[in-house]
């Protein structure tokens, strides 16, 4: 039974959350950003959200579980150093947002919390490993984040 307060409270508190959510839909849909190369890669960013960079797109997905769960689809993601764009889709009600923060915990930088849409977010990343994360209060302690390799 002590188990089931903090999931309930962390129930209520996603509620509560997606009750407060902005009616504003103008950050729901964000205009596709070029690559480097000119291209919108849209099919080369969801290889390399499952981990795969191979194309020179200095971009990455990350996707919020679809059932509304507080997970991402993935736990790793790879991007080149520079400028890279974060493509956020969540298509469940609950609130979302990925943000990146650096091995000393400084935020780097992220998308708007979003429910039922996709965000784009453009970052200065260095080689090196970040983590991504949601920001919505209790979403990361639930285990919503993951491992940025950048190279």
């Amino acid at each position: 039974m002590k188990k089931l307060a903090p999931l309930f409270a962390l129930l209520l508190a996603a509620l509560a959350l997606a009750a407060c959510g902005s009616s504003d839909d103008s950050t729901t849909e964000a205009a596709p950003e070029t690559t480097p190369s000119g291209q919108s890669g849209s099919n080369e960013k969801e290889k390399e959200a499952e981990g795969g960079s191979q194309g020179s797109a200095a971009a990455f997905d990350v996707e919020a579980d679809p059932s509304g769960s507080l997970a991402f689809t993935t736990d790793e993601a790879t991007a080149k150093a520079g400028k890279a764009t974060v493509n956020f889709t969540n298509s469940s009600p609950v609130p979302h947002d990925v943000r990146i923060e650096d091995s000393g915990g400084e935020d780097i930088g992220g998308t708007e919390v979003i429910s039922e849409g996709s965000e784009s977010a453009t970052v200065d990343l260095k080689a090196g490993e970040y983590t991504f994360y949601c920001s919505v209060p209790g979403h990361r302690q639930a285990g919503m984040e993951g491992t940025l390799t950048v190279k």
